[in-house]
Parts: C-alpha cells; sequence; structure tokens
C-alpha cells in the first residue's frame, strides 16, 4: 500500500473555527471539501456524565476550514456519510478507535482511508504518543487539556470549550504530514496504513443478551453462586444507572460491586458491616441491594450461570520452546528498530506461529493474527529463527530386510 504525501507541509495555526449547527451548512460545507486530499477528525462525547454516552461534537478541518459541528442541535449528519466512505480522502485521526465506534454507532458513518497518527507514532517508536506530547515534539506546542473530562453534552457551551475542541484538528493535518513522510523514510508507512485499515473496521459491541458478568474484570474465577450475586448486582446497577441517566461508576463502582458479592450482605447490618457502600449509598440502594443477593443465594443449583471457558487445544511440549525462540528474535529485532516489541510481533501471535510451526513464509499467511505487513517485513526471519524440524524416519523396511 502506498499514501500520497500531498502538498509541502503547512506549519499549524492557533485555531480559528466556525459553529455549524443547521442542515444547509453543513451541506455548504462537505461541498466545500470537494477536492481535499486530507481532513482531520475528532469529537467529543460524554460518557463520563451519562447512561447512553452520545457524540455531543464532531469537529472536522481541511487546510483552510476549521469546523464544529453540533450533533445535538443538528441531528441528521447523513450528508457526512459519503466524505467519510470516499478512499480517495484522507481521514486524520489521534487515537481512532473510540471515534470510529462512536461515529458508526450514532451516525452511521463508515471511515476509509484512515489515518491515525497515534498508530503512527507507535511505529515511530514515540516515548510518549498522546497528542499533547506529540505536538509538542513537532510543534513546540502546549495543549491545554483542562476542559477534556467536561459535560460536552450541556448546553450552551462556553466559547472556551468551543476553542478546546476546535483545536486538535487545526493541527492534525500538518502533524500527519510530517509523520507519512518520517514512516515513508523508515519504510514502515504501509505497516501503519494497514493497521489503520483493520482500526477502520471496529464497531462498536452489541451484546444487549449477553450475561453483564462477561465485561466484568475477575468473573472468571468466581463460583457459581458468587457469578449469580454479580450478575444480579450488575443488573441491579445497570437499571439505576438507566433510571438516573448516570454512568454506571457514578451508581457504584467494580470495587463496590465485588465487596457485594464477596461479603453477599442480606441484612442491613451486614451490608453496613461490609463497607462495600457508603452511608448515602445504602440509603438509596440498600434494599434493592439486598433483595438482588438474596434472589441469588435463592437460585437452585440447576440454575445458576456458568461461566464459559475455552477448551485448551492440545499443545505441543516443543511450542514454549518456540516461543522463547521467537521471543528472542523479536525483542532483538525491535531494539534494532526502536520501537515496542509488541509492534513486531504480539504474544498472541508468537503462540500461534509456535503452535502452527511453518516451514516456510507462504504458511504464514494462514494464521489469522498475522498481518500482511509482518509477513512481508519478517516472515523469512521469523522462519529462519525456528528451530529446524528433523524429518521423520521411514517406517519401511529395506528390500529383503528381516
Amino acid at each position: 500500500m502506498t499514501e500520497p504525501i500531498g502538498n509541502p507541509i503547512s506549519e499549524p495555526s492557533p485555531a480559528r473555527f466556525e459553529m455549524i449547527d443547521t442542515f444547509s451548512a453543513l451541506t455548504d460545507f462537505v461541498r466545500a471539501l470537494a477536492g481535499e486530499a486530507r481532513i482531520a477528525v475528532d469529537l467529543e462525547a460524554d460518557s463520563m456524565y451519562h447512561f447512553r454516552e452520545k457524540v455531543c461534537l464532531l469537529q472536522m478541518a481541511s487546510r483552510d476550514r476549521n469546523v464544529i459541528i453540533d450533533p445535538l442541535k443538528l441531528e441528521d449528519l447523513s450528508p457526512l456519510q459519503p466524505i467519510f466512505a470516499d478512499s480517495a480522502v484522507q481521514k486524520v485521526f489521534h487515537g481512532a478507535d473510540y471515534d470510529i465506534r462512536s461515529l458508526h454507532r450514532d451516525f452511521r458513518i463508515t471511515v476509509h482511508n484512515l489515518f491515525d497518527t497515534q498508530i503512527a507514532c507507535r511505529f515511530l517508536g514515540y516515548a510518549e504518543t498522546g497528542l499533547e506530547a506529540v505536538l509538542h515534539r513537532h510543534f513546540d506546542i502546549s495543549l491545554d487539556k483542562k476542559y477534556q473530562k467536561k459535560d460536552w453534552s450541556a448546553r450552551p457551551l462556553p466559547p472556551e470549550m468551543l476553542a478546546y475542541a476546535a483545536q486538535d484538528t487545526s493541527y492534525l493535518i500538518p502533524l500527519a504530514e510530517k509523520l507519512i513522510r518520517e514512516l515513508a523514510d523508515k519504510g514502515r508507512l504501509d505497516w501503519v496504513l494497514e493497521e489503520c485499515e483493520l482500526l477502520s473496521r471496529v464497531r462498536a459491541a452489541s451484546d444487549e443478551d449477553e450475561p453483564l458478568f462477561m465485561k466484568f474484570k475477575g468473573a472468571g474465577r468466581l463460583r457459581r453462586r458468587s457469578l449469580a450475586v454479580l450478575e444480579n448486582i450488575l443488573q441491579l446497577r445497570r437499571e439505576i444507572a438507566r433510571k438516573k441517566d448516570r454512568p454506571l461508576y457514578m451508581v457504584f463502582g467494580n470495587r463496590a460491586v465485588l465487596d457485594l458479592v464477596k461479603t453477599k450482605p442480606v441484612t442491613p447490618e451486614r451490608l453496613e458491616k461490609g463497607g462495600g457502600l457508603s452511608k448515602k449509598q445504602i440509603g438509596m440502594y440498600g434494599p434493592a441491594v439486598i433483595q438482588a443477593v438474596k434472589e441469588a443465594l435463592d437460585l437452585p443449583e440447576e440454575d445458576l450461570p456458568v461461566y464459559p471457558k475455552k477448551k485448551a487445544l492440545p499443545v505441543s511440549p516443543k511450542v514454549p520452546e518456540r516461543v522463547q525462540v521467537l521471543k528472542a528474535w523479536r525483542d532483538r529485532r525491535a531494539e534494532e528498530l526502536k520501537i515496542d516489541p509488541a509492534i513486531v510481533c504480539t504474544k498472541s501471535l508468537m503462540t500461534a506461529i509456535a503452535r502452527e510451526n511453518p516451514t516456510d513464509v507462504a504458511a504464514l499467511a494462514e494464521i489469522e493474527e498475522m498481518r500482511d505487513w509482518q509477513r512481508k517485513a519478517f516472515g523469512e526471519e521469523m522462519i529462519a529463527s525456528l528451530p529446524k524440524q528433523k524429518p521423520r524416519k521411514s517406517r519401511s523396511r529395506k528390500r529383503g530386510s528381516r
């Protein structure tokens, strides 16, 4: 894969922006983007303040325009779908995972030709890949992040918050151009573009029918009765959060949930003694928590939930040895390239290679975790590093032998 560099690098200037909160202004802006090689994108959401998080601002910038789109006033963002889907226009994000999921979830926007400047920085071996650190490195700019955790769903937003929202996108295109040149010089541009292509396909999870304990850290280590208590507490917390329109942690946090699972309080005294909830929380939620615990404890044995365990695949005793050989190669190679070893080869990929024990580069393409760029850049080295397989001895007897 290749990517055009575009016009010579331009230095970023302080953010000047315009608000878009009408359909006509939005369509005019989309028409004005015709012919652009790159647009910068960022968004602000309200995940820290509401049960159902949503995109509250969408920031976009071209070389000569920087706009803030207000989706709370302008619910129909469909005019943006074609420009995001246009593979001829590169969309520049920094740390795009959450943004890609949110844009598709809220507006059915799919992103083609993504360039994530944070991924680029990781592949260039930057020690710090946060946008603030990267912009300071390249442009000697210090970003003010004091509004990062504010409630972006509030209206009206003060001018200083809007200026904060617009600042990141005003720098992303010049930053992307610098990083693209740096990657091209090191022969790693195709690596990053493949990673960006895969990232552009991520989607927000949709698993309403799945038990809540499946996403709770440590649930797999609990006994079935405790797992039932955990599920009931999580269901209760979610219902309270939905009614109050608050994020889950504002009802009570995961640590409190684990304390409740451990102590299993069935009386107000035990609930207070357990220490999982504050006095205020006990006052608001105590009876409901006790009822949820009692219902879990009263479940018949046959109705208790079971945490699904993945069946371990049979492992050859030589697999750990191959993993160690691959790890030693990987660490040496990462040191030469001055990048994180996990970029060269993750632990799961090393394990998959060790299991399959491929004998040629073509066989690496059959390994699901393997990226094309990894196979092309490191395939021969991976194969060469693996211990040579001894040919099997034939069991057939020579003619005339007894």
